[in-house]
């Protein structure tokens, strides 16, 4: 039986804009997160100067999602912390290792500061003295202000900085945010120089607004092209899927997502945080020599463990990231190759994600008489196009998908495979990827 999903028309002519995912053990994870700001843009006098803050408990889709889509536009994006080190502890197991602390960057004007969400992220933000004067100085002078999630109402309603101004944030702040605020309820909203959203399934939306805010409709149309978004916001996901069948685990799902050096942070960052509220035990594994990989927009990612003890245990799923770099490092990985084969050899599932079904999957012989999809500008790798035109693709013990506009969608339809439809719309909901 086969789930047909609506699927937007894009450019193949656009370069290659994806990069690798990463995930967890058995434990959960600890994965590092590294913003090489000032490294990511071109320096010019054009470019734009952001902040993005982030703290204990922030919401690293948010955070990593809102970096990745302003830096693909050029802005130069400074990862701050309000902490007493540059690293926080994000939510769902996930480290981030700013590039300053929020002290160092106090006498710089920004275009744009930009608050992720999460709690108790948001609260830690809130309670950041210099932060708080710095957003209050933003906006006395008239410059861009933004915030997601839970940080609407925590952090910039308590400062003031919202009177008299339409906002939105997520749903169970909204009480909070009409005290301070117009409350809206739009997955995006902006009201002069500030944009509000509502939560991880809003953020690549809101990142895509914000780089329009700085940079104008055509840079915005530019930048959301490659991503693959969906323009059906908002409504519930659907996957095109043949052959079903059942994925089953013993007791809890344990997935295995490799990472190396050109990993895309959001695929990787969206599929770990997403299977991780759904209880699965994801495990994090690099290609490379070292735990650490450099993803494709300069995000420092510390894996696990190496492939080499990971591929000592047993999994559910394994399933890969995209992003060029990172697909090019699987392909060339004997013992990650030879891992995906014996997954296959026994019936058990795996996947890939924007580069890696062309470049990895395919090559190995890994998508021999199975339907596929990927990134659009490398769906001519594919042997089989017939149905590389859908968002998301399942076959069997097979599931890939095309970009990281499609990355949601990619790991619920995971989460689907193994919990049911049901827990999947749940966190769909939850996640205000889809309407509650």
């Amino acid at each position: 039986m086969a789930f047909l999903r609506h699927v937007t028309p894009h450019s193949l002519t656009h370069s290659l804009h994806c990069s690798s995912p990463f995930s967890s053990k058995f434990s959960p994870l600890r994965t590092r997160l590294s913003f090489s700001a000032k490294a990511t843009a071109v320096m010019a006098s054009s470019d734009k100067k952001v902040l993005v803050p982030i703290a204990n408990g922030t919401e690293p889709m948010e955070a990593v999602i809102t970096i990745d889509v302003l830096r693909r536009a050029g802005a130069v994006v400074t990862v701050a912390s309000v902490e007493k080190q540059l690293r926080v502890e994000a939510g769902h197991g996930v480290r981030i290792i700013a590039d300053d602390l929020i002290s160092d960057c106090s006498d710089t004007d920004y275009d744009l500061i930009t608050l992720p969400g999460g709690m108790p992220g948001a609260t830690n933000l809130k309670n950041s003295a210099a932060l708080e004067s710095m957003v209050k100085k933003q906006a006395a002078n008239g410059r861009l202000y933004a915030a997601v999630c839970a940080s609407p109402a925590v952090a910039l309603g308590s400062w003031g900085v919202l009177k008299g101004l339409k906002a939105t944030c997520y749903p169970s702040f909204m009480e909070q945010l009409q005290s301070c605020a117009t409350a809206v309820e739009s997955r995006v909203q902006q009201d002069g120089v500030v944009v509000t959203s509502r939560g991880p399934g809003t953020t690549m939306e809101f990142a895509v607004a914000l780089v329009e805010q700085l940079y104008g409709k055509e840079k915005a149309n530019e930048v959301s092209s490659p991503l693959v978004m969906r323009t059906n916001h908002g409504d519930e996901y659907t996957i095109k899927e043949l052959n079903p069948v059942k994925w089953t685990f013993d007791s809890i799902p344990q997935i295995l997502v490799p990472i190396a050096n050109g990993t895309e942070e959001m695929e990787a960052i969206m599929i770990i945080d997403i299977l991780r509220r759904a209880k699965a035990n994801v495990v994090v594994a690099s290609v490379e020599d070292k735990l650490e990989i450099l993803a494709s927009r300069k995000v420092k990612l510390e894996a696990d463990m190496l492939l080499d003890e990971a591929a000592k245990l047993s999994y559910d799923l394994i399933v890969l990231p995209g992003g060029l770099g990172g697909a090019q490092a699987f392909t060339a990985s004997e013992k990650l190759v030879d891992m995906l084969k014996k997954q296959r050899e026994s019936n058990r599932p795996y996947g890939a994600i924007c580069a890696s079904p062309a470049l990895v999957l395919e090559p190995h012989g890994l998508l021999k008489g199975k339907k596929a999809t990927a990134f659009p500008a490398m769906c001519d790798k594919l042997s089989d196009k017939s149905e590389a035109e859908n968002r998301v693709v399942v076959d069997g013990n097979l599931i890939t998908s095309r970009g990281p506009g499609t990355s949601m969608e990619f790991a619920l339809a995971i989460v689907e495979k193994f919990f049911g439809r049901q827990k999947a719309i749940e966190l769909a909901k939850t996640m205000l990827f889809t309407r509650p």
